[in-house]
């Protein structure tokens, strides 16, 4: 299909391919060498939050020098549950595909600031937010949109929730947790 004119999405690549190293998986014994594994924590809340229906989805980065990757989360397409802005929670969803990215996660405490930042946000800066998008990205139903920001504002309160499911799921993906 070809772009249509007006407002496009567009995205930066997470590293210049000319002078780093990008990979889409990373074998657990290379994980000691990555920088900010503590972000897949604060990533498990937002798409908890925002009712992710896909895996999680990252890539591994480093340039050429350094011995440390650094992970940056990529495709958020699968959102309110992809295109159709409802949120069918599911313990699984939303997580990445391999536990051993969870294994540090030993407590609440292991999701800050994230989760303080989803559940104490202004609910008017996210109302703002909704006004700056170009009504062509949602179709100019500004009344679907609204239900939408709506909803992620009452959302804030289940994210714990949604969390405590994952933990006890059959995946069992937080080794160190301390009750």
């Amino acid at each position: 299909m070809p772009c249509s004119p007006g407002l496009q999405f567009g995205s930066r690549y997470v590293a210049n391919p000319l002078d780093a190293e990008i990979f889409d998986y990373l074998p657990e014994s290379v994980f000691l060498r990555v920088r900010n594994v503590e972000a897949f924590a604060g990533v498990l809340a937002l798409d908890k939050w925002t009712g992710n229906a896909n895996g999680r989805q990252a890539v591994f980065w480093r340039k050429a020098r350094d011995r440390k990757y650094n992970i940056t989360f990529i495709d958020q397409g699968y959102c309110f549950n992809a295109g159709e802005w409802t949120f069918p929670d599911s313990p699984l969803r939303g997580v990445y595909s391999r536990n051993h990215v969870y294994a540090g996660v030993s407590s609440w405490s292991s999701f800050e600031p994230w989760l303080s930042r989803i559940e104490n946000f202004d609910p008017n800066v996210l109302r703002q937010l909704a006004e700056d998008i170009p009504p062509e990205w949602y179709g100019g139903d500004w009344e679907d949109l609204e239900k939408l920001t709506g909803e992620l504002v009452l959302r804030r309160t289940k994210v714990r929730d949604l969390i405590t499911a994952f933990r006890n799921s059959s995946r069992e993906p937080f080794p160190q947790w301390k009750a």
